[in-house]
């Protein structure tokens, strides 16, 4: 008898333990979202920046592959370059379509508005929940599915306007964007020992060595003003910041939900952008905000479920 009570109480306590997780996860991803919705407006400071974008791709790259050695150097010591040994198949297809998700982003927000490249961002959700379906048998929760059924109605509102002020080559970009960023999700949790840090410094010097010889064969100027290095680097240190942030709430949710909880960089991007403070003042329409608006209901629904389910929403 004595022993069934402690059994049920370890129960008890590993389901907390794992709640608590989550519920921490869950901030987590939130305030990765936030950092990385700064990366619009750094682009929109840009000088020109339809002309320098391998440039720029190529100071971000190179300022995300050192500040993340730097992190891991002081974190773990030499014994970080072994990670680079153990990255894997997984790894290395994360840091390509992560490096390649850097680069359309680039590309498809310097050719049109903040508010169409952000928009096409948010379709990452379904997309990861398809390929997390299909290869890693992730089984979609209720609620998730309640969630993403009200961020699409919030997408569709948004994407009604995108043919008066987008362009097709906007659009195509941003959705190759997104989907490379679906496919670093869902390489996260394909192989739990991966390093995932090392996979995102992978993808930071993908990103810069693609960048590199782009300049070379194109016979351009590495070096653009100080203003837009300076930019590059700060642009750099915001996807740092959240990279670091959403691979440790990757730990803790399927991949559906991280790029869920990350539509915060959808929803912040474009009101920075439009902020008059900023001096940007790209206004959007009346539908991006009701769709803005609609999008954040499904993240506070999503998180606020959450929390009140007692049950583990890991691997279902």
């Amino acid at each position: 008898m004595a022993s069934w009570a402690f059994i049920k109480t370890s129960r008890k306590n590993k389901m907390s333990i794992e709640k608590d997780n989550v519920n921490s996860a869950i901030l987590i991803v939130l305030i990765a979202g936030i950092f990385w919705s700064f990366g619009a407006l750094a682009v929109r400071f840009i000088k020109d920046a339809h002309l320098v974008p391998w440039q720029y791709l190529f100071f971000r790259g190179s300022t995300i592959f050192l500040l993340l050695n730097i992190y891991l150097f002081i974190k773990e010591g030499k014994s970080f370059i072994q990670n680079y040994k153990k990255i894997g198949l997984s790894g290395i297809i994360g840091g390509i379509s992560l490096g390649t998700a850097m680069m359309t982003f680039i590309w498809s927000i310097t050719h049109t508005s903040a508010a169409v490249t952000l928009l096409m961002l948010a379709a990452m959700p379904f997309i990861t929940a398809i390929l997390g379906y299909i290869f890693l048998k992730e089984k979609v929760s209720s609620t998730t599915l309640i969630s993403i059924v009200i961020a699409a109605i919030g997408i569709v509102l948004m994407a009604l306007n995108s043919n008066k002020i987008g362009t097709l080559f906007g659009l195509v970009f941003g959705l190759l964007s997104a989907l490379g960023f679906s496919i670093f999700s869902v390489s996260l949790r394909w192989r739990k020992e991966t390093p995932t840090f090392t996979t995102v410094a992978i993808a930071g010097l993908f990103c810069a060595v693609f960048s590199f010889f782009v300049l070379i064969f194109t016979d351009a100027n590495f070096f653009t003003t100080f203003r837009n290095s300076s930019l590059s680097a700060l642009h750099g240190l915001l996807v740092v910041s959240g990279l670091i942030l959403y691979s440790i709430g990757s730990k803790n949710l399927p991949a559906a939900e991280l790029t869920l909880l990350s539509l915060t960089e959808v929803i912040g991007g474009i009101f920075w952008v439009w902020l008059p403070i900023f001096g940007i003042n790209e206004i959007p329409s009346a539908n991006t905000i009701i769709g803005g608006f609609i999008i954040t209901f499904a993240i506070f629904y999503y998180s606020f479920f959450t929390q009140r389910n007692r049950r583990f929403i890991g691997l279902n």
